[in-house]
This record gives C-alpha cells, sequence and structure tokens, in this order.
C-alpha cells in the first residue's frame, strides 16, 4: 500500500495518475498547502524540500521497512521501476523518457509554475509586468518544445506511452492560465486529449477535486502569517550536534 501525501495541483496529480494508470493501491493523505501542512516536523522526515507530494511505501520492493520518497520526477521514476511499467528498461528507450522526466522537472514545471505565481499576484504586491511577460514567453517557448517533439511521434518519448507523458500531462493541460493559445500548438493538443481521455488519467486528475479549505474562519493575522510562510521562506537552520 502507496501513502501519497497529497494536495489537488499539477505536481501531485502527476503521481495519482501513474498509481491509477499502474492499478496501484493508495491512501490519500490530505497536505494542505495553503495552510502550511508540508513545513510540520513529521513532513520535512518524509519530504527534507518541505513539498509535496511525498509517498511512504509500506511494501517496498526486497521487504523491510517502508520506503518513503519525496520529488514528483522521483516518485514516478520509484514507482515505475517497482511495477516494471511505464519506463522502459532498455537503455535507448529508457534514455528518452529520462531526459523528458528530467526536462518537466528542470523546466516546464518551475516555469510555468512562475508564470502562474506572478499572473495570480495583486496590485499590493507592485508592478509584475516583467515577470509575467518573462515567464509567459518562456511558457510559451516550452509548448513549443513539445509541439515540435510530438510532430512526428505519439508521445513524448516515442511511440510508448511513458511516465515522460503523465509527469507532463497536468501542467500541460493549464495552458489557457499560463496565457497561451493551445490552437498555436496542434501536436501538445493531440497529444492532449488523447491523454485526457484515458480513464486512468481522469480518475487521477480528479483525485482530491473536492477537497476544500475553508478560509472563513482564519483570521487577517493568521492569513498574513501564512502568506510570509508559503512565499517568504528562508533556510531553515539545521540541528546542533552535527558533523562538524
Amino acid at each position: 500500500m502507496i501513502d501519497l501525501h497529497y494536495w489537488p495541483t499539477p505536481n501531485g496529480k502527476k503521481v495519482s495518475i501513474l498509481l491509477e494508470e499502474a492499478e496501484i493501491p493508495y491512501n490519500l493523505i490530505p497536505c494542505r498547502i495553503g495552510m502550511g501542512d508540508q513545513f510540520t516536523d513529521e513532513f520535512l522526515r518524509m519530504s527534507p524540500n518541505n513539498r509535496m507530494p511525498a509517498i511512504v511505501d509500506h511494501d517496498p520492493p526486497g521487504g523491510g521497512a517502508p520506503i518513503s520518497v519525496f520529488e514528483s520526477g522521483a516518485i514516478l521514476v520509484y514507482l515505475a521501476e517497482k511495477v516494471g511499467r511505464f519506463y522502459p528498461s532498455e537503455i535507448r528507450s529508457r534514455t528518452e523518457v529520462s531526459q523528458w522526466v528530467f526536462w518537466q522537472m528542470a523546466n516546464q514545471g518551475p516555469k510555468l509554475g512562475e508564470c502562474g505565481h506572478f499572473k495570480r499576484l495583486d496590485e499590493s504586491q507592485g508592478d509584475q509586468t516583467y515577470a509575467i511577460t518573462r515567464f509567459t514567453n518562456e511558457a510559451n517557448r516550452l509548448y513549443g518544445v513539445m509541439n515540435n517533439r510530438l510532430y512526428d511521434r505519439r508521445y513524448l518519448a516515442g511511440d510508448e506511452y511513458t511516465i515522460a507523458d503523465m509527469i507532463s500531462y497536468p501542467w500541460a493541460s493549464r495552458w489557457e492560465g499560463q496565457g497561451q493559445d493551445i490552437k498555436e500548438f496542434p501536436y501538445v493538443e493531440r497529444w492532449l486529449v488523447e491523454l485526457g481521455e484515458r480513464p486512468a488519467v481522469r480518475r487521477g486528475m480528479a483525485a482530491g477535486s473536492d477537497w476544500k479549505v475553508d478560509a472563513s474562519g482564519i483570521s487577517d493575522e493568521e492569513k498574513r502569517r501564512l502568506r510570509n510562510l508559503l512565499y517568504n521562506q528562508r533556510a531553515r537552520p539545521a540541528p546542533e550536534g552535527g558533523l562538524l
């Protein structure tokens, strides 16, 4: 059984899609990122970067104690290797998949995330024109990378559906909020339509969709505290008595 510490964002949905595709039993455990659940000591032990998703595998390959994994790319690789699906063993095919998994983690996810972040800020945070233009253009460039990749192959890593597609789909499905016109990228649109029709993708994308956080009882002071916690983070001090 897999415990998935999760909130229904694109990064979380990467993992729920694979769990549904591979038919791996899992428990969905809310990690309310807007309320700071990711900063608790318990979560830090699973995810040293204080970011969801994270998983705990209570039945790891080879047995033994449960294994926890953080970072969505590492989670997808771990789960795909565990079930022997969606991550080819042949070196050339595996390398194609790995390249696109790393591309998503280093480029698509962070840049599209920044695009959305700056577009959501209100006027109280100052003029965001440069940042919005910068990241909207970068988002456009990245959709172009995908479009050129998909024009002559069915999936990102070739003719086989893999974790490269699962990891990239949730962010790409939000093209409208990133200021893009999907008609400019017809091969990406074709890929989005095909993946969006897969029952497991639909289930993975819907996971936790009914979860809500009631903010009506949160004081203005608490809202300011949470805002500072979420958007003005600095280094967390290491415990004393370490290896110096």
